[in-house]
């Protein structure tokens, strides 16, 4: 398992909702620059709480060498993220080894991910424990940074105005629709009873 395959796999896990220990991120993506020098997050995710944005990194680490490195760097209790995890082969990183409040995802040979470790392992359990977890771990995570992130990718989508118009447009025509679609359901069933009655009308 390399680390490109690890962080595919990473971008993925995020938008899985808690009932399968995924945060259920509405947005994810990988290897994208943060506009300051030093952090490149592997995989990011974005999911909303209500009227609040939390986000999610994930470290690939497919060495033993390159996960020992990189858990000295200063952005790893400072940088971005609300809630963090290493991603790797199956036992390569032992629960043990982390950073504080960092969670951890093996990969098994089949590319199947288990939580180790971190709030996503208290996902599907008890509301009160998930709650319990989501508060302890939680990072002060750098919003400047995540703000200018989102605003990139959100750039490299094109026209935004253009898609915006696309969506009401789109939504317009999927109402009249809808709305089509039940008025002929509606004249369906009404000449469905029609013949009905005219076949088993009672002749006196």
């Amino acid at each position: 398992m390399n680390h490109t395959q690890l962080t595919e796999l990473a971008v993925k896990w995020l938008k899985r909702p808690n009932s399968q220990n995924g945060h259920g991120c509405l947005i994810s993506a990988s290897e994208l620059r943060s506009g300051w020098d030093g952090e490149i997050p592997d995989a990011i995710g974005f999911r909303l709480d209500g009227n609040i944005v939390t986000s999610i990194v994930v470290e690939a680490k497919a060495t033993r060498s390159d996960f020992l490195c990189d858990k000295k760097k200063e952005h790893r209790q400072s940088g971005m993220g609300d809630y963090r995890y290493y991603i790797c082969p199956e036992g390569l990183i032992k629960p043990e080894e982390l950073p504080e409040k960092w969670g951890l995802l093996w990969v098994n040979a089949r590319g199947h991910i288990k939580v180790i470790s971190g709030a996503a392992n208290t996902f599907g359990g008890h509301w009160q424990l998930k709650n319990e977890a989501l508060i302890s771990l939680r990072f002060a995570g750098d919003k400047q940074r995540e703000q200018w992130l989102l605003v990139k990718i959100l750039s490299r989508v094109g026209d935004v105005e253009q898609m915006n118009r696309w969506i009401k447009e789109s939504k317009l025509i999927a109402n009249r629709v809808i709305k089509e679609r039940d008025k002929l359901q509606v004249e369906l069933k009404t000449l469905r009873l029609q013949i009905w009655n005219s076949t088993h009308r009672v002749v006196a």
